[in-house]
């Protein structure tokens, strides 16, 4: 039940402040309306319009937070977006996979895994953030790169690229 609501009370976010601007007072505001239905959510979380957050309720968000338009969240297992982390616009990111059962995708069991955001990321345009995928603190994922597993620790200030993403370079 609380599920539902959590789904319903996210549409009429969505909905009511569609046709608000784009100013950051505007976004701080629909920021906190979303942080009411998550289990934690850290200051000036910063949501563009046409963001779309399903299951609210499995997404932690940390300081400074910003989701350009057309983001879509799909945290039905846990979602971890750290401090200062920035997501470009159209982005996908999800904690849910199917699996194949009797023959079809259509009527497999959901399977979920936790995925994580560390501290001063850059998520750039376009990009697909899947279920599992840790990326690095203060990484870059080039716009339309596709994040498909946990990058290892070592690789933090980094460069990100490529369906599925690879190391390109150092950042600094």
């Amino acid at each position: 039940m609380k599920h539902r609501l959590l789904l319903l009370y996210s549409w009429l976010v969505k909905t009511v402040l569609f046709f608000f601007p784009d100013i950051p007072l505007i976004m701080r505001f629909r920021g906190f309306l979303y942080s009411l239905g998550m289990p934690s959510c850290g200051s000036n979380f910063q949501v563009a319009h046409n963001v779309t957050l399903n299951s609210i309720e499995g997404l932690t968000v940390g300081n400074n937070v910003y989701l350009a338009m057309g983001n879509i969240i799909y945290a039905h297992g846990k979602a971890i977006i750290g401090n200062n982390v920035m997501f470009g616009p159209d982005c996908l990111l999800t904690t849910g996979n199917h699996t194949f059962w009797d023959g079809s995708y259509r009527y497999g069991v959901s399977v979920e895994k936790e995925v994580r955001i560390k501290d001063g990321c850059w998520i750039a345009a376009h990009c697909v953030v899947l279920p599992g995928a840790v990326l690095p603190a203060r990484s870059v994922l080039a716009a339309g790169a596709v994040l498909t597993m946990h990058l290892q620790e070592l690789c933090e200030d980094a460069i990100y690229t490529g369906i599925p993403a690879k190391f390109i370079k150092k950042r600094i």
